[in-house]
Order: C-alpha cells, then sequence, then structure tokens
C-alpha cells in the first residue's frame, strides 16, 4: 500500500442494533476486526443483508461498514433532499475524502481503525421510505451499467474506536 495525499476527518458517526434505516447517530463506534460495528444490525461473520442472507446465509461478511461522504449528501441537498446523518443507513459520513472516487482495494485509516473498501453499495428501496426521490438521486443510468452514487462498503481489517472529528488517511492498492 502507498500513502495517497487525500486525507480527509469524520464528520460523523451512527449505528443502529435493528434493521432498517435511519440509523442513529452516536458518539462513538466500535469497529470490530472482520465483523462490523459493535452492536450494529449488520456486524456478524457472515452477511447480515436481508436480501443477501436470504440467498445465502453463509456468505461471509465483507459488509461490515457503510461509509459516505459530504458529496453525496451536498448532491442530495442540491437537488432538495435534505437528510440528516444516519439516513442513508452510514456507519461514517467522511468530510474531505470522495468514497466513490476509490477503487476496490483501497484502504482508509479512520481514527484507530483501518477498513478497505469491498464494493459499492447497492441502495434499495428503503432510501425512499425515508426521503422520498434520494433512490433515483443516487443511481445514475444511462450507455452502459447503472453508476451509484450511495456510498461505500467495506471490512475491517484492523479493529478499535472512531469518533467525529477523527482524521482519516487514504492507503492506495
Amino acid at each position: 500500500m502507498q500513502i495517497s495525499s487525500t486525507t480527509g476527518s469524520v464528520l460523523a458517526i451512527c449505528k443502529k442494533a435493528e434493521p432498517g434505516i435511519p440509523k442513529l447517530q452516536v458518539d462513538a463506534i466500535h469497529l470490530l476486526e472482520n465483523f462490523g460495528v459493535e452492536g450494529d444490525y449488520h456486524a456478524g461473520e457472515f452477511v447480515r443483508h436481508r436480501y443477501l442472507a436470504k440467498k445465502d446465509p453463509t456468505r461471509p461478511n465483507i459488509r461490515q461498514v457503510l461509509i459516505i461522504d459530504t458529496t453525496i449528501l451536498s448532491y442530495l441537498t442540491s437537488q432538495g433532499m435534505h437528510l440528516q446523518p444516519g439516513w442513508m443507513g452510514e456507519n461514517i459520513i467522511l468530510e474531505g475524502i470522495s468514497v466513490m472516487t476509490l477503487t476496490l482495494g483501497t484502504q482508509l485509516e479512520i481514527g484507530e481503525a483501518k477498513v478497505e473498501i469491498s464494493e459499492v453499495r447497492n441502495p434499495c428501496y428503503q432510501l425512499d421510505e425515508m426521503y422520498p426521490g434520494v433512490l433515483e438521486a443516487v443511481k445514475t443510468s444511462g450507455p452502459g451499467p447503472d453508476q451509484r452514487n450511495a456510498g461505500m462498503m467495506a471490512r475491517i481489517l484492523r479493529g478499535g474506536w472512531v469518533r467525529s472529528g477523527d482524521p482519516v488517511l487514504t492507503l492506495l492498492p
């Protein structure tokens, strides 16, 4: 891994023990290596996403943390949608790093923890239940495959505490 000049910080953090959104904004979250956010519904050895777990409950959980950034929220605000932290189901909101430009395998040191970007988040209908129109706003259709602007999923390589204001360092593959 090489260190990038891209640095940022944590704007807000969220978790929720039950499925569904919104997640609740909290002061700190504890990331558990190869498991997820302590006390969050999506933490576990095997995938916890309800649709994916129904298809294959033994699939390893590489969707342990959902990370979005302020550019996603700014875009939605420009579309007239004013979302609060947790309304997209995210665990971590970053400032100063555009997560949608990160390649799979990119690692982020966030507070005491280190995570690896594992997949682009595929948004679902629950976003519209929280705020009508968000699902369509974060999907871009056109020639070629649909593009997503709803955050990135990550797996936890090194556990630790993450708090609002913590620094974030990007490590490129």
